[in-house]
């Protein structure tokens, strides 16, 4: 949808947060005489009931589709209906965020003028406001929200992994896997899909997709798998565990399609800081390693987590229930030698039950206090080992979001730990 086809409609922005505030602002600068109506959560249960009102309804991501019931776009889709650019759009259960501000890193090194952009970074419908030089390159993080009714394609699709996550707002993993694989419905023959073949699913999708296009007698995208190593010695990157070492691939292999040297690569891999809550090592307080991976909110980032520490001793679990199965993150607790465990409300006491389930002694501490767990954390980590916040679960039952909950974690470590590192 372009700006012109809003002129003289009644427009209803349905969610005012961060992005709600941008699409007013565009959309006064853009439109001669726009008649905009805001609605909120904060106002009220009815705020939905604006719908019927308007001509036209602006969905922001975190209300879901089924909500809606007037004609709608997004201002991801607006954001794509006006700007001609080459765009990078790279999404997945995890791994979107680093692996979006790798490739920018990368183009950065490269000399090629390039924007992060989305849930990183400026608003994408702010960039309209801006002069663009047509050849900026786009990188834009999208979440399976933004993506459940996107009406367009990047030029480059990434899909970085896939596994159980936002069950609460799809329903199922087949719904949820839906809105992620729309990122290429509109990908054309000169379009990329780039994906972990390490995931079935996704590399099932290539197939499917290319089905279609057969039908359709059309030329579908082309398919590129993540590089299968590093274009470069790997030895000296700052990002731990398998799951980064697939994101810099992913990277490596959107960059190398752009033309950008190995060498720039490595340099921008090299260079690049791992982002906050994000298997962060917050450093070694009286004697015990502590690892912020706030981030992780399904289980499966969970178990990466253990798997790359190895020498986890204390582990922090638990939150917002959203249906998970637990017994692939209780069997990597139970083998992988941690005693210690503090148990988060909601999903708690499911964890606990799949740990009896797997056998083997914990001490346990259940708590909704962060400063209880750190507390718990200092008494009972035993020196020279590691402390892992990684709840396997949503933050919302007790923080606003994930950094809240890491920022709060962080700030105990080093209070508890009086700043002093050993």
């Amino acid at each position: 949808m372009r700006f012109e086809e809003l002129e003289g409609k009644k427009i209803l922005i349905l969610g005012y947060g961060k992005e709600g505030k941008s699409t007013e602002k565009v959309l006064r600068a853009k439109l001669k005489d726009p008649q905009i109506v805001i609605a909120d959560q904060a106002d009220g249960p009815d705020y939905l009931s604006k719908q019927n009102d308007c001509d036209i309804v602006i969905r922001t991501p975190g209300i879901p589709l089924r909500d809606i019931t007037a004609p709608h776009t997004t201002a991801t889709n607006l954001f794509f209906g006006n700007i001609r650019n080459k765009v990078i759009g790279v999404t997945g259960s995890k791994g979107k965020s680093t692996t979006s501000s790798l490739i920018y890193a990368i183009l950065q090194q490269a000399g090629i003028k390039s924007r992060l952009i989305g849930n990183i970074g400026k608003p994408a419908l702010d960039v309209l406001l801006d002069e663009i030089d047509p050849e900026e390159i786009f990188i834009m993080e999208l979440s399976s929200y933004q993506l459940e009714d996107i009406e367009h394609s990047p030029h480059i699709s990434v899909i970085t992994s896939i596994f159980h996550e936002h069950l609460d707002h799809h329903g199922s993993l087949e719904a949820y896997f839906e809105a992620k694989a729309r990122i290429l419905d509109k990908a054309t023959a000169g379009d990329f899909y780039v994906y972990n073949p390490t995931y079935p699913m996704l590399d099932a999708l290539a197939k499917v997709i290319a089905a279609k296009a057969a039908l359709a007698k059309v030329a579908p995208p082309q398919f590129v798998p993540f590089v299968e190593s590093f274009p470069f010695d790997a030895s000296r990157i700052k990002l731990e565990g398998v799951h980064n070492q697939e994101n810099i691939r992913g990277a490596a292999t959107v960059a190398r399609l752009l033309g950008v040297s190995d060498e720039d690569i490595r340099r921008a891999v090299e260079e690049f800081q791992p982002l906050p809550h994000r298997l962060t090592f917050i450093g070694q307080f009286k004697g015990i390693k502590f690892y912020d991976d706030a981030i992780a909110t399904a289980p499966e980032p969970t178990i990466f987590a253990i798997q790359t520490l190895k020498d986890v001793d204390t582990i922090f679990l638990g939150g917002t229930d959203r249906g998970y199965d637990f017994s692939g993150l209780a069997k990597a607790v139970a083998t992988s030698g941690i005693r210690n465990v503090v148990l988060f409300p909601d999903t708690g006491e499911r964890i606990a039950k799949a740990l009896e389930d797997f056998g083997g002694e914990y001490e346990i501490l259940r708590t909704s206090d962060m400063q209880e767990a750190v507390e718990f954390a200092y008494a009972y980590t035993e020196p020279g080992k590691t402390c892992l916040l990684s709840t396997a679960s949503p933050s919302y039952s007790l923080w606003k979001n994930f950094e809240e909950k890491g920022d709060e974690f962080v700030r105990w470590v080093k209070k508890l730990g009086n700043d002093a590192s050993t």
